[in-house]
């Protein structure tokens, strides 16, 4: 008795599995606008802000504007300040202080 294998060919196969495989999920979009958001609604707002800098030190006062690079703060007795985002460490709304709310800095700025 002479048995003939019968196997199916590579296209049939790659075909069958082609059609179970799992899509893949897309890959996030680099940037997602989540910065400027929070920006445009704190300075729409006029919320005051703490932005603590690298040094610890700590600027209060209102976003006037951002870029890519810097913000400005607007302060109601002292002068306005142009800063950089590279020296921010994080900033917050004042009215939650430093261990208000829920300890979310939520305005965290991540330089990298």
């Amino acid at each position: 008795m002479n048995r003939k294998l019968i196997r199916p060919t590579l296209s049939e196969v790659q075909d069958q599995m082609g059609n179970r495989a799992p899509r893949k999920k897309p890959t996030p979009p680099e940037q997602t606008n989540a910065e400027n958001f929070y920006y445009i609604k704190q300075m729409q707002a006029r919320t005051p802000m703490v932005v603590v800098l690298d040094q610890g030190e700590q600027v209060r006062g209102v976003i006037e504007w951002y870029d890519k690079d810097c913000i400005k703060v607007h302060r109601a007795n002292e002068p306005n300040l142009l800063i950089m985002k590279t020296c921010i460490r994080y900033m917050y709304k004042q009215a939650e202080g430093k261990n208000g709310g829920d300890g979310d800095f939520s305005g965290s700025v991540d330089n990298n």
